[in-house]
């Protein structure tokens, strides 16, 4: 009888020995990480669920605990796409720039690049405000137009251009309107014939910056001496060279 009961008492503390190391195993001994092809799931996963922020942190560890697995690439454009469609433009054109930078000859590399020029050029926030962003836009659209004119971005790429340029050109407009109800009618003229040079390719926008740009003169002679305005008169010649 004692022999059973010191058995039993034996199995049970063998049991609760093997058992008392996994609950120590599991509150302290450090989880396993996931591995890239889990992350680069779980990050696909919830750009599904369009869970954009959660989509981006898997995007970012895959990143930088894998920088050479084969997911990690496919995780780059990704990371910049969730910050795309997460509104995050800022970020998203950082994510677009880095990959384009690491993989310049990756077959992604036309989709990058558009998506850099859409990303800035949603970063617009007001016409009076500096278009540094719309500038950079341009640039990119361009980069695609010119160096990949056979893909679907490009034709698309085209058209963001028009609409670069053309906000670029009212950005112009609004400054030489202000100087010309401000009646600084000489920044006003300068400016609007700046336009006239720079934006042949919008007819509309240069007719009315040529109508403008001849008021704005007209203006501004009579604020000048008889030896500045004969001075003048040559700077408006030249105007009419540049048409």
């Amino acid at each position: 009888m004692r022999i059973r009961i010191l058995s039993i008492v034996l199995a049970s503390f063998l049991i609760l020995s093997v058992s008392g190391c996994g609950i120590i195993d599991y509150y302290f001994l450090p989880k396993p990480e996931d591995t890239a092809q889990e992350l680069y799931e779980a990050g696909v996963e919830s750009m599904k669920e369009k869970d954009y922020y959660d989509a981006s942190q898997y995007f970012s560890k895959l990143k930088d605990r894998y920088p050479f697995s084969p997911y990690t690439v496919k995780a780059e454009v990704s990371l910049g796409d969730a910050y795309f469609l997460d509104k995050k433009y800022f970020d998203a054109s950082e994510a677009y720039k880095e990959f384009a930078a690491l993989h310049p000859g990756n077959e992604e590399i036309p989709y990058v690049l558009f998506q850099i020029g859409l990303s800035n050029f949603n970063i617009f926030s007001s016409i009076d405000r500096p278009q540094s962003n719309i500038t950079e836009a341009l640039e990119y659209f361009y980069r695609v137009e010119e160096g990949y004119p056979d893909t679907e971005y490009a034709k698309t790429s085209k058209e963001y251009i028009v609409k670069c340029r053309r906000t670029l050109a009212d950005h112009e407009l609004y400054i030489a309107d202000f100087f010309w109800r401000s009646e600084k009618y000489g920044s006003a003229w300068k400016r609007y014939a700046y336009v006239v040079r720079s934006f042949k390719d919008l007819p509309d926008v240069q007719k009315y910056a040529m109508k403008q740009a001849e008021m704005a003169y007209y203006e501004y002679q009579k604020t000048l001496s008889q030896e500045e305005r004969e001075k003048l008169q040559g700077s408006w010649k030249e105007l009419f060279k540049w048409l």
